[in-house]
């Protein structure tokens, strides 16, 4: 039986879309170049990435969701993904195909090259609107010559290869952190002190919900964590994004739900007891009321 809200390593991740890759080392970290094409899938279906992928945008545009949230990735564009985060390629809204590089690194990867990654990376990613950097021209060359170069490190017979490629990718998170701290410098300055605070605590919220929903589906509980009131928790929330917070928390519990129905066997009376329902006719009414369908309607579409 497989888990609900597939979580996927980079050993998995690489081998599901890349037959043979020379630009790898081993399960632990891969470089690719390659071209999603309108109208095919990939990544169609929401998962948790159990390792840091940055993906660089070089021709087209997509939409990408991080834990439900929408982003419009286009060209020149880089988002970075780490550990736990519900990740998805939604579709591809430019009129040609889409070009990407990706980096992926296993999480036993990033802890050898000793460096904080979430804190240099994914706190700061929080205080902007949108996580997607666009980057100048001159950040675009320098971060493709780092890629030719581990390319070439990766397909020569040198030994120490991990390695060398580790203080690569040390040096390239030195200098996407000088990156992040511009942006986030402007950010700053662009906004007031509240709004940047509402973003990082909005950010929290999300990142709670993506850890309890199977468990928790009241407010209070969330506010709680935040060391916030309900109210004041509730209104920031619809004001961020809006939609009201048992809005966000009701949708990871259905996308939990219909990953179990589409991608387990198990019989929906364990599905209702692993998302912590009183009984089958409650979670029956709760399915129902947001898709319109029964949950065995669901699982046998």
């Amino acid at each position: 039986m497989e888990e609900a809200l597939q979580t996927i390593d980079i050993k998995r991740f690489k081998s599901q879309f890349f037959s043979s890759l020379a630009t790898e080392l081993g399960d632990d970290f891969f470089i690719a170049n390659f071209t999603l094409e309108r109208g095919r899938s990939i990544l169609k279906h929401p998962c948790r990435l159990d390792g840091y992928v940055a993906l660089l945008c070089l021709k087209g545009q997509m939409d990408v969701a991080i834990n439900l949230n929408s982003f419009t990735v286009e060209e020149n564009t880089l988002i970075v993904n780490v550990p736990g985060n519900i990740f998805r390629i939604a579709n591809i809204t430019s009129d040609e195909d889409v070009q990407v590089f990706i980096v992926a690194m296993s999480k036993e990867f990033v802890s050898g090259i000793r460096l904080d990654f979430n804190k240099m990376f994914n706190e700061s990613m929080s205080l902007l609107s949108n996580p997607c950097i666009r980057l100048e021209e001159k950040e675009i060359n320098i971060f493709k010559q780092y890629l030719h170069l581990a390319t070439d490190v990766l397909s020569s017979d040198l030994d120490r290869k991990k390695d060398i490629v580790g203080a690569m990718v040390s040096s390239v998170f030195y200098m996407f952190g000088s990156i992040w701290a511009s942006r986030l410098s402007m950010a700053r300055q662009s906004s007031k002190t509240p709004s940047v605070r509402a973003n990082l605590i909005f950010d929290q919220f999300l990142k709670l919900v993506t850890e309890f929903h199977d468990r928790e589906r009241g407010v209070g509980f969330y506010a709680d964590k935040l060391c916030l009131s309900p109210k004041y928790l509730s209104k920031l929330v619809k004001n961020i994004s809006g939609r009201s917070a048992p809005d966000w928390i009701d949708a990871f519990v259905i996308l939990e739900a219909k990953n179990m129905l589409k991608y387990s066997d198990a019989p929906i009376k364990e599905i209702v007891f692993k998302l912590n329902f009183p009984n089958q006719s409650v979670f029956y009414k709760f399915f129902k009321s947001r898709t319109g369908m029964t949950p065995s309607e669901y699982r046998n579409s």
